[in-house]
């Protein structure tokens, strides 16, 4: 801005009136028409007063001339804007924290108008049948995050509970269908072992691994208080289900024993979960997330339970009233990552993720690969719990929601819903449509990026959480490089990020980094 125009437009905001200083450029002459006070202007007057000035000005008058007075009522305008500018609502009164907690990471997320999806913006996307258009809500989502009362709603859809193709009618018989399933579940586990749905868990082990019973776990806390409390008591008005408990017979089935060996290891992880929040000071709730899990480790044999699992389950006992809603909603959150906690004695789940970790970063930063290498840092394993958790501990408890959600609605896929009710319908239907063009507008930004590449028709096209550490790491190249001279060092600098990590920043640097991946990897 030249210096003549800065003079000016200090003058128009100065003075004894803005209206009279303009009033020569007005086609009226004396600015009579102008919605301006004499000593006041207002967003509307603003508006007169920069179509005087445009009318005023003739095809005689210099380039110059035109420029300077564009700059003049740009000026107010910027300015009004700035003051005007939503700074948003702090989402933490929506998970209250306890109060003697006082180094919990600080929540950039806001909520904002026009930004975040609101309740109104939600429900306006759906026809009066029930059809929901969640194209309208996803770059939404992406730009401003979810409003809180509608979080678990939300979730539902963009983890595939529910296909958006369907009506208000088929989804409430669905609903109704998968609650009565998690019940039958949970009343098997129950006769397994009677404290499951009773308001109470485990913290100590209650059956030895050749499935002997340990007939009372109180004892455990006698002889060995490092076990934690062994059962916690709700209230003392049903003592039936803890001397059920004590009177278990010797289990020879492997497949129970199993899952009763994990069942205290759920319950010292429940007692470690989001310890922070208010929400987790009531006992039906730390009862709740233990049933789920127990239920969730019986009916997936195959992976059972894993450490980690409870701070992925945690946000949805918090968004979902009903425990079968929310069991159904981490049900289909592990769908995508129950590969992570498949372990056998050769190999870690997770170790897929990693190893795609490290080829994405050799191809965008190759030189920040190699020198993690040399530091014995190749196998990536300092990356191990932003992949487990989705960065549940990098993250405050509402930002890491807001950057959850903002990666589930770029990753979306309209047939999402199809691919894990229905595995071989949503197999025959993608084989038969080659050659045709999905919605695209149905779909996120990230998938979208999948799809014109080519990179959807890969067997596995890489999650948009290897991305995320990616830019982490990207981010942090040059103090890595700096300053890191072994894997001690790797692991302060990025443990140094908790709570310093920009979610929306994040999540930008993630699409940048896989744009540029899959451009680089199409090159011979």
């Amino acid at each position: 801005m030249s210096m003549d125009t800065v003079l000016l437009s200090s003058r128009l905001c100065s003075g004894p009136s803005l209206t009279q200083q303009l009033s020569p450029f007005h086609p009226f002459g004396d600015g009579s028409s102008l919605n301006c006070s004499p000593d006041k202007f207002s967003f509307l007057g603003l508006l007169d007063l920069s179509k005087g000035v445009l009318l005023s000005l003739s095809a005689k008058d210099s380039s110059y001339q035109k420029s300077l007075l564009f700059s003049c009522l740009c000026f107010p305008f910027v300015w009004l804007t700035g003051m005007w500018r939503d700074p948003g609502v702090s989402a933490d009164s929506f998970y209250e924290i306890r109060p003697e907690c006082t180094d919990v990471p600080i929540s950039r997320f806001k909520i904002k108008a026009g930004k975040t999806l609101s309740a109104r913006k939600w429900h306006a996307a759906f026809t009066p049948e029930g059809y929901l258009d969640i194209g309208k809500t996803l770059s939404r989502i992406y730009r401003g995050g979810v409003h809180p009362s509608i979080k678990g709603e939300v979730w539902e859809f963009l983890l595939g509970c529910y296909d958006p193709k369907s009506t208000f009618e088929e989804r409430d018989q669905m609903r109704q269908r998968r609650r009565m399933q998690y019940a039958t579940w949970k009343e098997e586990c129950r006769q397994l072992f009677p404290l499951v749905g009773s308001g109470r868990f485990v913290t100590a082990p209650v059956i030895t691994e050749d499935g002997q019973p340990i007939q009372d776990p109180l004892v455990l806390k006698e002889t060995n208080p490092a076990n934690g409390l062994a059962v916690l008591h709700q209230d003392n008005s049903s003592p039936s289900s803890l001397d059920a408990t004590n009177n278990l017979q010797r289990v020879t089935d492997k497949t129970v024993v199993q899952w009763l060996l994990t069942l205290h290891q759920i319950g010292l992880d429940v007692v470690r979960t989001d310890r922070t929040l208010v929400f987790y000071e009531k006992q039906e709730n730390l009862s709740k997330l233990w049933d789920i899990l127990a239920v969730y480790a019986w009916i997936d044999k195959d992976v059972g339970y894993g450490q980690g699992m409870c701070d992925l389950c945690s946000p949805m006992i918090i968004l979902l009233d009903d425990e079968a809603d929310a069991f159904w909603c981490f049900e289909r959150l592990m769908r995508r990552l129950r590969g992570n906690f498949r372990c056998t004695e050769s190999s870690v789940g997770v170790a897929a993720q990693l190893n795609n970790l490290a080829s994405v970063t050799q191809v965008i930063d190759p030189k920040l690969h190699n020198h993690l290498e040399h530091l014995g840092g190749g196998d990536y394993l300092f990356a191990f719990r932003m992949l487990m958790v989705l960065f549940r501990r990098e993250f405050s408890f509402c930002d890491s929601l807001y950057l959850w959600e903002m990666m589930w609605a770029l990753e979306y896929d309209p047939d999402l819903f199809l691919m894990y009710e229905m595995p071989q319908s949503a197999t025959e239907k993608a084989e038969g449509s080659k050659g045709k063009t999905k919605s695209i507008r149905q779909c996120g930004k990230y998938e979208r990026e999948n799809m014109k590449s080519g990179a959807k028709n890969a067997e596995d096209p890489l999650p948009m959480s290897v991305f995320l550490v990616a830019s982490v790491l990207k981010d942090k190249s040059a103090k890595l490089l700096r300053e890191a001279r072994g894997l001690d060092d790797v692991v302060k600098i990025l443990n140094d990020t908790t709570g310093n990590l920009d979610a929306k920043k994040a999540c930008s640097g993630a699409m940048k980094l896989h744009k540029k991946y899959l451009k680089k990897a199409k090159k011979p």
